[in-house]
Order: C-alpha cells, then structure tokens, then sequence
C-alpha cells in the first residue's frame, strides 16, 4: 500500500478527526472509503430510457414541433 499526504483545511481535518473517533475507524480508513466511493460513482450504470434520463431537458428550448422530421431545419448543419 502506498502512502499519500493530504493537506486539508482545519475544519475538515476536525471533522475527519471527530468521525473516524466516533466510527472507531483510522482517519486513513476513512479517506480510503471516501475515495473508493467516489470513483465506483464513475462505474454506475443508469437504467431507464433516454427520455427518463433526459427528462430534465425535454421540453427546455423552444423549437418549432416538427423539427425532427422536416429537414430544412438542418440547412447549414453538418456536411
């Protein structure tokens, strides 16, 4: 195992100090946890359609309601 050094602001260093104690867990430990928990976010596969993963930008810009089939609209787009 590798060691690292990690300068961090006092009132994170507190708080780091005040759970691993609670926890009964090194401060090392905790990073450890910390740090494998948020590269795993990076491995999550989000399941659902693209329009229920996208449902915060349906409907954001206004367009005319048949933009995706007529294709006058592409003038100047692509090759």
């Amino acid at each position: 195992m590798s060691t690292l050094t990690v300068k961090v602001p006092d009132v994170l260093n507190t708080q780091l100090s005040s759970h691993a104690k609670q926890k009964g867990l090194s401060k090392s430990e905790i990073v450890r946890i910390a740090l494998s928990e948020y590269f795993s976010k990076d491995n999550i596969t989000l399941e659902g359609s693209i329009l229920d993963l996208s449902e915060d930008l349906a409907g954001s810009i206004e367009a005319p309601s048949d933009i995706s089939i007529i294709k006058d609209y592409l003038e100047g787009y692509g090759a």
